[in-house]
């Protein structure tokens, strides 16, 4: 057993996150660990890491076992390249044993078996999109532990993630990169999909249960068949005691000699019964509370159509993000928007809510002008110093919402703020918190187009379940941005998918046509680069020729070197195979099939890596 904890209880200040708790974890586990917001699961997740201390239990670690934390912020130093950030965390590492040569070159390595090509490890960090910040940080993680941990921490990975990533660090954590894999993993997730495809075992932190957690073996769904069982026969029991401690009440409500014998005895049990009844009730409170409530205020305008879009493009620094794009937004419609992360999502939305001008193209509104209500990725519209109370209910103590008067306590309530934390400020909320602070302000805007850009960071599930019901309930236009595949499925009429490195634009109509289309795109932009670098690589060895240091090859060098773009090109060509495989749901179906498919994966990573190693190689003796 890698780590197990039992009775673990912890509290901030007068609240008490979680009390009870016993968790383990074994090598090849992969765990999801989902709860509401503020239950503790990002606390929980520190003190597996050593991070914080428990007030009361016991948690132990297999001797000599390495575990790595990554947290849900992605911080390095200013001025910082993925290098350098992954040779200061190597220096950590064990096995280098202080030795900065030794740290840079354990760095390169797992930076290039984590996919960053050589010409981008010297690039500044702040120049990365989200998703290879947040494989730069693990792979800082695995240089820390040397490359290979027994244990992998991490919370919330996918905030902030396209779907590259999201798919990348699925495949990571279930079968690795090239040699480099976590022995288990543990990770704080409210994206379903990824909970769906990853997680061999699903516990809940959450007051609905005895001890505190719920868990299942196997995937989410199974997870919420287990709950929903749970859940029905804690009802139950409810129900059945109730029952019981009516009986009692009548039996109590007797005068004492008609009680006769044993009437003390009697009592206590009843006494019993009264607490265990409390205790099962407020579980099932818990268990049937749900997320924040969540619904939208339409302006109850009539108009046709919103807005209209004709060819419109934009580009920054000469860089053509996306032409060509014909788009209406009508009361109604719900568009979802997908790309890369960088592609000029956030961009096109400011165009179509008037916040920017094409390049090229044309937008009209309609008139007067859509009335437009957004929640921002960042959460940055309300100042951290605000409190709480000012942030929800800006007007006073009373809140008019479709046409009905509330106190600023009911309105908090209803977002599951508790009345003391109406006088904190909004910078010492969670994630999750501040998330709904904007949602209950949101609400009180009357709309005739949401737009809702990565609305699922740092939502719990139960929330994010009742955000789409009301989505799909608002009578206006819906522009949504988001790498949750659940939400997209489920909302989305259209999806406009841009990123690719032509910046033209698709307009889809499923999730699993711009799942096509995106992964289209990337593989035409990973041609681009491998022919960007063998441009770069014929370029330096026309210049190496002309230099009179050069080295001859020998013969079969010579011939090894005409033949290696095309040696790679097959490579890559069996690579594609061997993931299609593995992705083929007939051999995810079959134990041995899959590991099959996945040892001819391993093999066809080995092979490129190898070619592109060798290559390196021939250049470098061109060069002398």
């Amino acid at each position: 057993m890698l780590l197990s904890s039992s009775n673990l209880s912890k509290s901030h200040g007068m609240r008490e996150l979680f009390r009870g708790v016993s968790i383990s974890v074994a090598d090849g586990d992969r765990v999801g660990f989902i709860g509401p917001n503020g239950a503790g699961k990002s606390t929980l997740l520190r003190m597996m890491a050593g991070a914080e201390e428990a007030d009361d239990g016991e948690l132990r670690t297999q001797r000599g076992a390495v575990i790595v934390y990554v947290p849900q912020r992605d911080e390095f130093e200013e001025g910082a390249s993925p290098r350098t950030a992954a040779t200061v965390a190597a220096m950590r590492a064990a096995s280098v044993h202080g030795d900065v040569h030794e740290a840079e070159v354990l760095g390169g390595v797992i930076l290039g078996k984590l996919g960053f090509a050589e010409s981008r490890m010297d690039d500044q960090v702040d120049r990365l999109s989200g998703g290879w910040k947040k494989r730069l940080s693990i792979a800082c993680g695995l240089c820390e532990a040397g490359g290979t941990p027994d244990l992998l921490l991490l919370d919330e990975p996918t905030n902030h993630l396209d779907v590259e990533g999201i798919r990348w660090l699925e495949q990571f954590l279930s079968r690795g990169s090239n040699d480099i894999r976590a022995g288990a993993c543990v990770f704080v997730t409210h994206d379903r999909t990824f909970l769906e495809r990853v997680a061999t075992r699903v516990i809940e932190l959450s007051r609905a249960y005895p001890q505190g957690t719920l868990c299942a073996e196997g995937n989410y769904t199974e997870f919420l068949r287990r709950r929903g069982e749970f859940l029905e026969s804690q009802a139950k029991a409810e129900a059945s005691l109730a029952n019981e401690v009516r009986v009692d009440d009548k039996w109590l409500a007797r005068g004492p000699q008609a009680r006769r014998t044993k009437a003390k005895s009697r009592i206590e049990e009843s006494a019993d019964r009264r607490d265990e009844l409390a205790s099962i009730s407020a579980r099932n409170e818990a268990g049937s509370a749900g997320g924040a409530r969540v619904d939208f205020t339409a302006s109850g305008r009539r108009t046709r159509k919103l807005v209209s879009a004709h060819g419109i493009a934009k580009g920054f620094d000469g860089q053509t993000l996306f032409q060509g794009l014909d788009l209406e937004l009508a009361p109604g419609d719900r568009i979802g928007l997908m790309g890369p992360n960088g592609s000029g999502k956030t961009t096109l939305l400011r165009i179509l809510c008037g916040d920017l001008a094409p390049d090229v193209g044309m937008v009209r509104f309609a008139d007067p002008m859509p009335r437009i209500v957004v929640l921002r990725q960042q959460r940055a519209d309300i100042p951290p110093l605000t409190l709480l109370r000012d942030a929800i209910c800006p007007l006073g103590d009373f809140v008019d919402f479709q046409g009905q008067t509330m106190h600023i306590t009911g309105w908090a309530r209803r977002f599951l703020f508790t009345d003391a934390q109406l006088l904190q400020t909004v910078g010492n909320l969670s994630g999750g918190e501040r998330a709904r602070a904007h949602l209950a302000r949101m609400m009180l805007e009357p709309a005739d187009i949401l737009v809702l850009d990565e609305p699922t960071n740092d939502l719990d599930i139960s929330t994010l379940e009742v955000l789409e019901e009301s989505v799909e309930s608002f009578p206006g236009a819906v522009l949504l941005v988001t790498h949750d595949r659940t939400m997209l499925e489920r909302l989305a009429k259209s999806i406009v998918v841009i990123g690719a490195p032509d910046a033209s634009v698709s307009v889809v109509t499923s999730l699993d046509q711009a799942l096509v289309v995106l992964e289209r795109s990337e593989k035409a932009a990973q041609e681009a680069l491998r022919m960007e670098r063998v441009g770069a690589s014929r370029a330096s060895s026309s210049t190496s020729a002309s230099a009179p240091v050069r080295r001859k090859l020998t013969f079969k060098e010579q011939r090894e070197m005409d033949g290696m773009e095309a040696a790679v090109a097959k490579a890559e060509s069996a690579h594609h195979v061997a993931e299609s495989r593995v992705a083929d749901p007939a051999v995810a179906t079959n134990h041995v099939k899959m590991a099959a498919a996945c040892k001819a994966l391993e093999v066809a990573h080995t092979e490129i890596a190898t070619l592109y190693a060798r290559w390196q190689e021939l250049e470098s003796k061109l060069g002398g």
